[in-house]
Parts: structure tokens; sequence; C-alpha cells
């Protein structure tokens, strides 16, 4: 795993706000249900019981992976980094070569992902295997189904 955790302010934000989301509605919801639970009696058999402490565990595991992303956040100006290459937060129209369709991805970092709109993370593959390339460099991928292979047709970036 990455020392480094590329993000904007903006994500950085995000990110802050649902652990303390989490912290401050959700943790407390499931102590609630938790002290209601212990309330009916024997915790042996206590399905609700157990059910509620391991959503409380999870939750907590949650938080958790959030703290460490925004510990190794990298708040990235993205008005500093080159234009004329695939840098993070660039916008990239690329051409399937074996499908001869068009995609575009935008490269972000945790926090401002969505995979429906085509924000992906630049610490994925296919994020990674672009980055530093140029508008006409083509790119292999390799992915559990085999080679994406991309052709660079545009790199733009926009606010």
């Amino acid at each position: 795993m990455s020392d480094y955790v590329p993000m904007t302010r903006d994500g950085y934000n995000r990110i802050k706000a649902e652990i303390e989301r989490l912290e401050s509605v959700e943790m407390p919801l499931i102590a609630e249900k938790i002290a209601a639970a212990r309330a009916e009696g024997d915790l042996k058999e206590n399905a609700e019981y157990h059910a509620q402490r391991e959503n409380q565990g999870l939750l907590q595991a949650r938080i958790n992976q959030l703290r460490s992303k925004l510990a190794r956040a990298h708040i990235v100006d993205v008005a500093t980094l080159p234009k004329d290459e695939i840098v993070f937060g660039a916008t990239v129209k690329v051409r399937d070569i074996d499908f001869d369709e068009v995609e575009e991805f935008t490269l972000v970092g945790d926090g401002d992902e969505d995979y429906d709109t085509g924000k992906i993370l630049a610490t994925s593959p296919i994020g990674s295997a672009l980055m530093g390339k140029k508008k006409g460099d083509q790119v292999s991928i390799p992915v559990p189904r085999g080679m994406l292979r991309y052709e660079i047709l545009e790199i733009e970036f926009r606010d």
C-alpha cells in the first residue's frame, strides 16, 4: 500500500465530514441499539445485541480506514501541474483500440471518485497506467479479463 494518497482539498474535506458524521451520528445510534438489546436480558442468545456489536465493529473499521487516508493525504494543487501530459486532475479522452469506442476519465484522488461519471482514482490500475502519457500515445493496461489498449485522444483540465 502506498504511503502517498493524492487528493484535492475538496476530497479531503469530504472524507473529514464523513468521519465526523459516522462518529457523531451513526456510532451513537448503534450504541443506543446495543443498550436496548442489552436491556432485553441474556446476552448469550440475544441476536440483536450481537448484530449491533458487529455493526459497531464494522463502523469503527470504516472510520479507521478513512482516518488512515487523511493521515496519508497529500493535497495536490492541480494549477501547478503540467498541462501537456496526463497528471492528477486531468480529464482524458481515450479510444479503446480493440472496440473503437471513446471513453473519458478524470483522474481524481480519494474522496472524489465516482465511477458512474468517469471519475477514477489516479492510483487505480488505469489511472496509474495513464499517468505521464501525452496526446497520441498508446497504452496497454493489464486487467483481470486481459489487456485494455487505449490511444490518448485529448487531455484537458476542468475546474
